[in-house]
């Protein structure tokens, strides 16, 4: 959708810039009597005072400016924010204010444009009723075809997107050609928005050549080349076939159109079609092949990881039964019961419901946060057990799950406090440790805090601190991108971690 909505945006400025500068063009290059003929004579049929700036140039430039804001508006606006979010009154209403201002714009640049009419009315009211109406014309004409196209997107990404999706060759050959039409098209609309007529005509004439050729090189040229031949030879050897073919039939179309043989046509189709298929179609169908080469090649490597950490997670699966190891606790479990060492029991029930956690819980995307908070009391409690004759050693947990009915990516958490026990417990001096987690309807709030102990030099664990808060770090902008706050400070002695994580209902 985003992706849709660059290349929406750039072709509408794209289509803006043309018709702004064959608007300017003719004003630069044609003579002021020139233009007051072209654009004045229905002015000077009525005895009336032309003025091409104030009569032509500005309202014209005033009514394709208000109709480029309307529409880039109502694509970022109302199809990319409230269609989507099913805010259809909202979307009614913006859709009405839009149609207003391009009516009013083009209400007040009408009456410049066609400004001889209030000479041949009886009453200017009448005359403004005129303008009134080619106004109300032209927004109700723009709206149905604004309508059209945002029914057409709606289709598409209703019933056609996910399908894509999955196609990733057959996305790219139809992105390929819906960005070929546009550019076409949008070409097409600016040669006629400009009143170049006669340019428009050769344009057309010739598209049908220019297609044929962009499709060879995409198509036959450049596979041909990185995947089978990789001979210089053969990739100019093919280009110049393509090439004159394609300046062949764009010479014979242009003398068609023309209606007479032309030296000069004859040279200016062979250098448009030359320049045209060397400086824009080649470059750019170029760099855009390289790049969905690229791509598919990271795609390849992906897979080839991805096949190779299940196997390697098969293999470790194969190697540990899962039941083995519950029913050897539950029987370590029952002779701690029988040999009356409570302790040992409550650590191995606790250590058995992290394994099930670890097996049962920890592969899937989204778990309900009191299983997290389950996990996390099994393992802070494990860690008491640990520690509990050690007096200099506080740890305080403060969890309030009144509101954390949220579902969140398993081992989110974890982390953070298994870095604090791991950095912030001495035996040999004074160690404190704080966990404190509560929620609201919207958002997770979770703190830590603990002492930081210096290690020996030969402590392998030395210089570990950081390397899971980094993954944790690269997870959270996976999974929670701008959706996340996470703020960690430390100084000498200290460690603070604070995390809020925005979770959607």
């Amino acid at each position: 959708m985003n992706q849709f909505r660059k290349i929406e945006f750039w072709l509408a400025t794209v289509f803006l810039l043309f018709v702004l500068f064959g608007t300017f063009y003719n004003t630069v290059n044609l003579s002021i009597y020139r233009l007051h003929a072209i654009y004045g004579s229905a002015f000077a049929r009525r005895g009336m005072v032309f003025d091409y700036y104030i009569h032509y140039l500005l309202p014209t430039l005033a009514i394709w400016l208000a109709r480029y804001g309307v529409f880039v508006t109502a694509g970022a606006w109302i199809m990319a924010r409230l269609v989507p979010a099913r805010k259809y009154v909202q979307a009614a209403l913006v859709a009405a204010g839009l149609a207003l201002i391009l009516f009013l714009v083009t209400l007040v640049a009408n009456s410049y444009l066609k400004g001889d009419l209030l000479g041949v009315y009886a009453t200017k009211r009448g005359a403004h009723m005129h303008f009134a109406k080619l106004a109300f014309s032209s927004t109700m004409l723009f709206g149905i075809m604004y309508a059209g196209y945002a029914l057409l997107q709606l289709c598409y990404f209703e019933f056609l997107a996910d399908y894509m999706e999955r196609n990733a060759g057959l996305r790219r050959k139809v992105t390929d050609v819906m960005i070929g039409m546009a550019a076409w098209a949008v070409l097409t609309a600016g040669f006629f928005a400009i009143d170049q007529y006669s340019v428009a005509r050769y344009w057309l004439a010739m598209s049908p050549a220019l297609i044929f050729c962009y499709m060879m090189i995409e198509y036959r040229l450049l596979p041909r080349y990185y995947k089978v031949a990789r001979n210089r030879w053969f990739f100019f050897r093919e280009l110049i076939a393509y090439l004159v073919l394609s300046s062949l039939a764009c010479v014979v179309m242009f003398i068609v159109v023309r209606g007479r043989w032309s030296d000069a046509a004859v040279m200016f189709a062979l250098g448009f079609t030359a320049v045209l298929v060397l400086g824009a179609i080649l470059p750019l169908t170029w760099k855009r092949y390289e790049s969905n080469l690229s791509q598919e090649e990271k795609v390849k490597d992906l897979q080839i990881a991805l096949g190779s950490s299940s196997a390697n997670l098969d293999f470790l699966r194969s190697q540990i039964n899962p039941h083995f190891l519950f029913n050897a606790l539950n029987t370590l479990y029952g002779t701690s019961l029988q040999e009356n060492a409570y302790r040992t029991s409550e650590g191995i029930q606790k250590l058995g419901d992290m394994m099930r956690f670890m097996l049962h819980e920890n592969h899937q995307e989204q778990i309900k946060l009191g299983k997290e908070l389950a996990y996390l009391h099994n393992y802070i409690s494990l860690q008491r057990l640990r520690v509990q004759e050690s007096p200099d050693i506080q740890i305080e947990v403060h969890i309030d799950d009144t509101h954390c009915d949220h579902y969140i990516a398993p081992m989110l958490l974890i982390p953070f406090v298994e870095n604090a026990f791991k950095h912030g417990i001495s035996l040999r001096n004074r160690s404190r440790i704080s966990i404190t987690l509560n929620c609201d309807a919207k958002h997770i709030y979770f703190d830590v805090h603990n002492t930081v102990h210096q290690r020996p030099d030969n402590d392998p664990e030395r210089n570990s601190l950081g390397i899971g808060l980094n993954n944790v770090k690269n997870r959270l902008n996976l999974l929670y991108a701008k959706k996340h706050e996470l703020s960690i400070r430390q100084t000498a002695a200290e460690f603070f971690v604070h995390l809020t994580i925005q979770v959607s209902k």
